[in-house]
Formats: C-alpha cells, sequence, structure tokens
C-alpha cells in the first residue's frame, strides 16, 4: 500500500505541495488564533470531586470567599499597622481600586483579625476578590488593576495571590518556551547538517516539523471551539511536533538516500522508501499517537488537554511525514544530496561490518550479562521513585525572588499560618453554621475555624491549621475533616487547596491502571500487527517501563530531594505534581516506542530475507544505530530546551524527558534489546497459530525483496 503511495506522491508531487501549501496559509491564519482560544483556568482541578463540589456550591448559594489578590503593605518608615497614618494610607490605597474590577475587599482594619498581622505587626495585607464569573475574566480584572495595586503614599507594596500567581506562570511559560526555541532553532540545524552533511537534506526534517506545528496549532483551536483546552497544551505539543518531525524525517530522508543508490530511478527510490522507512513513519505516529490519547482518559483539563494537543500533533506529523516530505523528496530527487558540506564519496562505497555491528556482536556475544547489568542500572537509578512524595503545584514553581512567591513566603513566615490557604468547609443546606464550627475546631489539628460565608441554604467555614498546605500532615487532616458527620438535612464539602490535591491523587489514581491498560493494550495490538509476534511486544512494553523507571527515579532524585537545583535554577519543595509524572509517562512511552518501531522495522527486515535471527539484530543495529542515536540527540535539543524554563514543573518534564531519551537510546535500545532479542532466539518471532493466520491476513505488511543493501549513512 505505501509503495503504491509512495508512487503516486512522485506522480502527483506538484498537486501535493500545491495543496500544502494552501493549508499552512490557512494553518498561518487561522490556525495561529488558538493563543486566543486556551483557557489559563486551574487545569489540576478535578471536575466532579468535592473540592470541586465545594466551589461550585459556594459560587451559586454564598459570596465569592477566595483570595484571588493578596497584596501585602509596609510602612517604609517602620511604622507598625495600629500607626493612624499606616491605616489611612492601606484604606486610601484599597479604597482607590476600581469596584467594576474589585468586587470585595477584607483588611485588619474593616474586619479586626488578627490574621492579616504580622509577628511584629508591622506588616498588613488585604485580600481582594475580582469580579469575573470565570478565571480569564478574573485575569482580566486583575490586569486591569495590576499597576493600581503597587500605588500607596508611603508603603512598599508586594502583590501575590491565586490570580498573580498564575498570571505569573503563564506569562514565564510563555516566555520561556519562545526563548527555547530560538536557542534550540539554530543547535538542530547545525546538529542535522553535521548529521546529513548536506544543507538541503538538513532543511527537510526542519520543514516538516514547521509544517506539523502550524497544523497541530489548526488542530488544537478546533478543539478548543468544543471544549476548554489549557494554554500549557500549545507550548509542550509544539516542541513534541517539532521532535517527532524530525525524528521521522530522519528516518525518512536516510532512508531515502540510501535507496537512490541502488534505484534505477527517484520513483523507484520513493517507492522503496515509503514502503519501509515510511510504514515505520506509520506505526510509529499511530503508536505515538495511542499512546498520547491515554491522557484524555484523565477529568484534569491540563492532561486532557496535552492528550487532545497531542494526539493532534502527532497525527498531523505523521500526515505531514507521509505526503508533504514524500513530495520533497520526489521534486529533490539526487538534489537531495545538494550543498554538501563534506565529501560522500566514502559514505557511498560499499561498506563492511561497522561499529553498530561490533556493538551488537558484542553485546550478543554475552547476552545474560548485558541484559541482567543493563537492567540493573535502571532499576539502581529508578530505586528514588519507590520514595516519591505527592504535592500540588503553587506559587514555589515559580524563581525565587518572583513577586508572587515572595508574597506567599512572607505569608507563610510572618503570619498565622494557613490564613490564605484555608480547608474551605461548605455546608449545602439549613444549619448553625456556629455550631458546626465548634465541632470542627475539635479536630486535631486544626487552629482556627471562622465563618466566612453564610446565607439560608449554604455557609462556609474556613479552618486553619499549622504545617504546609501540601504537606501529608495537611491532607491528613482534610480525610479527618471530611470523616466530620455532617448536620442533618445537610451535604459537607470540603475544598480548598489541600483538599483539591487529595481529590487530584485519588482520581488519578483511580484512572492510571485503566490508562495504562487501555494503551498497553492498543500498542501490543499495534506491534502484533507489524511484526506478527506476540513476544516482540511484550519484550518493547518491558524494556521501556524500565527506562521510564530509570528516568522517574532521577526525576525524583533530582526534584524532590533537590539534588542539582542550583545548577538548574529550582527550588525543591520535597514533593512531585502528579500530573507530571503521568504526562511523561504517556509521551515517553510513545516517543521510546517510536525508536523501538524503527529498530525493529530494520530487524525484521533483515530476519524476512535471511532468517537468522542474529545476523538480523546486528545487521538491523548497525543500519540504524547512527540514526537512533541522532533522533534522540536532536530529541534531547527540542524537548530538553524546556529545562531552561524558570517554572519548576515545565524545567521537570523537559530535564525528566532528556534523561529518558538518552536511556532509552543507549542503555535500552542499544544494549538491552539486542541481549533481550538475542536471549529469546527464535522464540521473538513466535504466535499463537490463530494469531499467526491473523496477522498473514490482516498484518500491517512490509516490504520484503531480498537484496542486501549497504547500511544506511546519514552523513
Amino acid at each position: 500500500m505505501l509503495e503504491r503511495w509512495g508512487r503516486l506522491t512522485y506522480r502527483r508531487r506538484w498537486p501535493v505541495l500545491a495543496v500544502a501549501l494552501a493549508a499552512m496559509i490557512f494553518a498561518g491564519v487561522w490556525g495561529t488564533g488558538v493563543f486566543g482560544a486556551m483557557t489559563s483556568a486551574d487545569g489540576f482541578a478535578t471536575p466532579g470531586s468535592q473540592s470541586a463540589r465545594a466551589v461550585e456550591v459556594a459560587e451559586r448559594a454564598l459570596p465569592r470567599g477566595e483570595a484571588d489578590v493578596v497584596v501585602v503593605y509596609q510602612d517604609r518608615a517602620g511604622r507598625r499597622v495600629d500607626d493612624p497614618a499606616v491605616r489611612a494610607a492601606v484604606t486610601r490605597a484599597v479604597s482607590a481600586l476600581p469596584k467594576e474590577r474589585v468586587a470585595s475587599s477584607l483588611t485588619f482594619y474593616s474586619t479586626g483579625s488578627p490574621q492579616f498581622v504580622s509577628a511584629d505587626r508591622t506588616s498588613t495585607y488585604a485580600v481582594l476578590r475580582l469580579a469575573g464569573r470565570d478565571t480569564a475574566q478574573r485575569e482580566d480584572s486583575y490586569q486591569a488593576i495590576k499597576e493600581t495595586l503597587t500605588r500607596a503614599d508611603g508603603l512598599t507594596v508586594q502583590v501575590g495571590g491565586t490570580v498573580p500567581v498564575t498570571v505569573a506562570i503563564n506569562e514565564r511559560v510563555s516566555g520561556d518556551i519562545a526563548r527555547a526555541e530560538l536557542m534550540s532553532a539554530p543547535v538542530l540545524l547545525v546538529l542535522l547538517v553535521v548529521m546529513f552533511g548536506g544543507l538541503v537534506a538538513a532543511s527537510l526534517p526542519l520543514l516538516t516539523g514547521m509544517v506539523a506545528i502550524l497544523g497541530s496549532f489548526t488542530a488544537l483551536h478546533a478543539v478548543a471551539l468544543v471544549t476548554d483546552v489549557s494554554i500549557f497544551a500549545v507550548n509542550v505539543t509544539t516542541f513534541l511536533g517539532m521532535g517527532l518531525a524530525i525524528d521521522y524525517g530522519l528516518f525518512l530522508v536516510a532512508r531515502f538516500r540510501e535507496e537512490l543508490r541502488h534505484a534505477d530511478t527517484v520513483e523507484d527510490a520513493l517507492a522503496a522508501t515509503m514502503a519501509t522507512a515510511g510504514r515505520t513513519v506509520l506505526v510509529s505516529g499511530v503508536t505515538v499517537a495511542v499512546s498520547m490519547g491515554g491522557l484524555i482518559l484523565f477529568p484534569q483539563i491540563f492532561l486532557k488537554s496535552m492528550g487532545y494537543g497531542g494526539v493532534a500533533t502527532v497525527l498531523v506529523d505523521m500526515v505531514a511525514a507521509l505526503t508533504v516530505l514524500p513530495a520533497l523528496l520526489a521534486v529533490l530527487g539526487p538534489r537531495i544530496n545538494a550543498l554538501s558540506v563534506r565529501r560522500r564519496a566514502k559514505a557511498a562505497a560499499p561498506a563492511g561490518p561497522g561499529g553498530w555491528h561490533r556493538i551488537a556482536q558484542g553485546v550478543m556475544r554475552r547476552p545474560a550479562l548485558y541484559a541482567v547489568a543493563a537492567t540493573v542500572v535502571l532499576l539502581a537509578v529508578g530505586a528514588p521513585f519507590l520514595r516519591i512524595n505527592w504535592g500540588g503545584v503553587d506559587a514555589r514553581v515559580l524563581p525565587e525572588g518572583a513577586e508572587s512567591r515572595v508574597v506567599t513566603e512572607v505569608l507563610e513566615r510572618e503570619f498565622p499560618r494557613g490564613a490564605t490557604s484555608p480547608i474551605d468547609v461548605v455546608v449545602d443546606g439549613r444549619t448553625d453554621p456556629a455550631a458546626f464550627a465548634r465541632r470542627l475546631r475539635q479536630v486535631p489539628g486544626v487552629t482556627g475555624a471562622t465563618i466566612t460565608g453564610s446565607a439560608p441554604g449554604a455557609s462556609r467555614i474556613s479552618l486553619t491549621h499549622d504545617g504546609d498546605p501540601q504537606s501529608d500532615a495537611a491532607r491528613e487532616l482534610v480525610r479527618q475533616v471530611r470523616d466530620v458527620p455532617a448536620p442533618p438535612g445537610t451535604e459537607v464539602h470540603v475544598g480548598g487547596t489541600t483538599a483539591a490535591t487529595v481529590d487530584q491523587l485519588a482520581s488519578l489514581g483511580a484512572r492510571l491502571p485503566w490508562a495504562a491498560l487501555t494503551v498497553g493494550l492498543a500498542i501490543f495490538t499495534l506491534l502484533f500487527l507489524a511484526f506478527g509476534s506476540v513476544v516482540l511486544p511484550v519484550k518493547a512494553i518491558v524494556a521501556n517501563l524500565l527506562s521510564l523507571a530509570a528516568a522517574f527515579g532521577a526525576v525524583v532524585w533530582i526534584f524532590q530531594d533537590g539534588h542539582l537545583s542550583g545548577v538548574l535554577g529550582f527550588t525543591a519543595t520535597g514533593a512531585i505534581a502528579p500530573a507530571m509524572p503521568i504526562l511523561m509517562l504517556l509521551l515517553l512511552f510513545g516517543v521510546s516506542m517510536d525508536y523501538e518501531v524503527f529498530l525493529l522495522s530494520r530487524i525484521r527486515e533483515h530476519h524476512a530475507r535471511s532468517g537468522d535471527t542474529t545476523a538480523a539484530i546486528a545487521a538491523g543495529l548497525q543500519r540504524t544505530g547512527g540514526i537512533i542515536t541522532s533522533a534522540a540527540l536532536l530529541m534531547v535539543v527540542v524537548i530538553g530546551a524546556l529545562a531552561t524554563s524558570g517554572v519548576a514543573f515545565i524545567k521537570l518534564i523537559g530535564v525528566g524527558m532528556a534523561i529518558a531519551i538518552v536511556l532509552d537510546a543507549t542503555i535500552v535500545r542499544l544494549v538491552l534489546v539486542p541481549a533481550a532479542m538475542r536471549l529469546l532466539g527464535r522464540a521473538v518471532w513466535w504466535a499463537p497459530g490463530p494469531l499467526a493466520r491473523l496477522h498473514r491476513r490482516y498484518g500491517i505488511r512490509e516490504r520484503e525483496e531480498a537484496r542486501q543493501r549497504e547500511p544506511a549513512a546519514i552523513g
């Protein structure tokens, strides 16, 4: 099928390119509108959870209780907050805020509550609740008063709170992503030129990446018209799109250049390329898309959006690689080697067994030793994952010195703890809130219970406590509060920052096994249809899990324990946000399968001709080892650029994925896989009789001409 597609693309290359150009123009105009269609709402919240229900009931029946903005004031002359001059300055500053933007405000002077006064009585703060029906509108209100907030005669002003932290994270991520793209683009071009040895060949993967990114923007824009899509989806899928496009471009261009040395015509070379490397791209693309689709099974907007974006990006990457790139290759033909920066005579000469072949032979001489050693190394690196501590995302993901983070730290250090991040108990129904508050105050660990909202059919009680809101002790306190019986005839919903983390952990823990099972079965089926074996998919999944375990262990060691925090520029909080490893799991599972499919395709191709598994492994590694390591290096440059972000959880994704890709392309793909396949021998191709017949009838076939080829060269 793909061989015929290659010939059709060759004959219709100009119409294909014309359609692609029109699609790019449309994507550039309409697709880039995705940036205005994204949501910056709390993407980590769990819809339908008790904490979400608490917010819904409170918004329906009570005045909003969230501290959207917290403004900390301190007199420059060092006077205490009781001083009439300080009182007058704070009151004037708060009163000057536009009423159409600020729905309500609370201060020490309006409430008399000691929670608004620092321990040394030199600082106070105001809590602002912004106008707006949703997060986006409240962010607009904040942006409108941002400059006004800092105007206070004789006072030092610092602004923080939920909305400023969210805005700061979004702005920081957008700026960091743009900077990382500018940093990585020239590095990618230089590496591609070195790998391919020519400017024309090097430019094609980058061009495919540009097409893929614009296409993914268009797909995401369409999705955003019918459901919420997190703004972070655009940022991450941009890097994923470029990385996979370069991978696919690398596979196809390298194979096309190889086929040109043997084919009679450009059309024959393109047909052979599509029948082999094109098939690999097709299987890989569907596999990666299935893996990313597992994120859609989670209810959190952050993960679901990454799923939408990931599937759209991968499919657009795949389509671009199977249409636009072959059409460009058809137009270029032998000119693919134009603008060479080094001699190609050596690369074009017949080559004997090379370095990768010798590595494979060395591994397969002692397969048990190498398999055990590789497994031990991966498990040792992954061991820290066994003590992972889960936590939520807070202001500490921002760099030290960021104003909204500084405010959070000041509140925690100098004011009564828990005042701005309480456990909110929302009672749905008529009751005496004072009596219920007295009961809640008896829960061990609760330091205060204040009625912060009351209406005929609902009430809200805010509980303060000592300790970090994201600590294990705080989460246990939430569980204890939820165990307190509700007043007769009412429903009680416990919310707040800590409760949201508890609900997120429960939701992710419940969905993860089903997502893993669904993705695992789908990938098993795809690999079986591609290779006709039930052993190879199991081996591939186990090998990938080992590399992922090692990457997760490294992430815990770095980001939870704080090793390398000074070098990488982040603050270790002693916890990992649970959504991040899940995102990494499915992202990396798909990317690592990309390399697995490419390696196994060449091994299977040689085995179909020779029937010798050992020789096929060595030949397959010889032909793909350089390309896999090159693709991994380029992917590390693309994804690893995220490590330069000033936002800790984006940095975590970049560092974690870079580590995983390096481990997968070296220890797993070049050592563990050949050793395991050598140990399994002919059994690696085994399938039960009924399944073997099923594969013969419905399998994804590859081109199997018995013609020897010299090793593929990317340079």
